[in-house]
């Protein structure tokens, strides 16, 4: 058995060769041993939600697929009357634009949170639950107005019924997700601005002690918001 010193200072008993590699994979040395409990958690989290978003987007295509009535136009159905015309899918673009301008604002966030930035750190993570909250405004903007032209989860005046019911159930999740990143975001730039990660005070849900590194798992979920919307882009508004 082979003993080499690992990066802690303390002996590595693990063997040598291909054994060697193999015991590394089997016991998580490289993904986990360093992670703490907060990480480890949002990543698992992080997955489980992939796999519920997965599930909703396949459940949209095979309706989308097997209906036998027209699926309606995203064109016209997103269209907003400016100037006398319809533009399609203007709405849209902003609130994409709005949003993935929010996940780089929260990049910057977890930047100056490893330099210990107090005051940066906290006025970009306030910017980014501010523009969160712009998209969440303009998606209750989009709801109501698709409601006052007739779309229901049971029927819409354009086509295939199973359009309004899975429009608003996954637009829907994904704007409580978007919703509950704000309030946590506000939250969190709270802390962070009064200086409980300097001093690392004690939090208000747990005992634990607050870090920094509350931002950079709070980036984490963010980003995650951000990659799901550009899934419901492409399958409900591009395709």
């Amino acid at each position: 058995m082979a003993q080499t010193i690992d990066t802690h200072g303390e002996p590595d008993l693990r063997p040598a060769g291909l054994r060697g590699v193999a015991a590394d994979f089997s016991s998580d040395q490289r993904a986990f041993k360093t992670a703490s409990w907060g990480k480890a958690m949002m990543w698992i989290f992080l997955l489980s939600d992939t796999f519920v978003f997965g599930c909703f987007l396949i459940a949209y295509m095979t309706a989308r697929m097997s209906t036998p009535v027209a699926w309606p136009n995203p064109s016209e159905v997103f269209a907003l009357h400016i100037g006398g015309q319809n533009v399609p899918l203007i709405l849209i673009a902003i609130m994409t634009f709005v949003l993935i301008s929010s996940s780089g604002t929260m990049a910057m966030a977890v930047n100056f949170g490893y330099r210990r930035d107090r005051r940066m750190t906290a006025m970009l993570m306030l910017l980014t639950a501010v523009l969160g909250a712009c998209f969440v405004g303009m998606q209750a903007f989009e709801w109501t107005k698709l409601i006052t032209e007739g779309v229901r989860p049971w029927e819409n005046p354009w086509g295939a019924a199973q359009f309004g019911s899975t429009f608003f159930m996954i637009t829907g999740f994904h704007g409580t997700h978007v919703t509950i990143g704000v309030i946590f975001l506000l939250i969190v730039a709270h802390k962070v601005w009064r200086g409980d990660f300097d001093v690392e005070r004690r939090g208000f849900f747990t005992s634990r002690k607050g870090r920094y590194e509350a931002v950079e798992i709070m980036g984490l979920y963010w980003h995650f918001v951000d990659l799901v919307w550009v899934f419901i882009f492409a399958f409900f508004y591009l395709w």
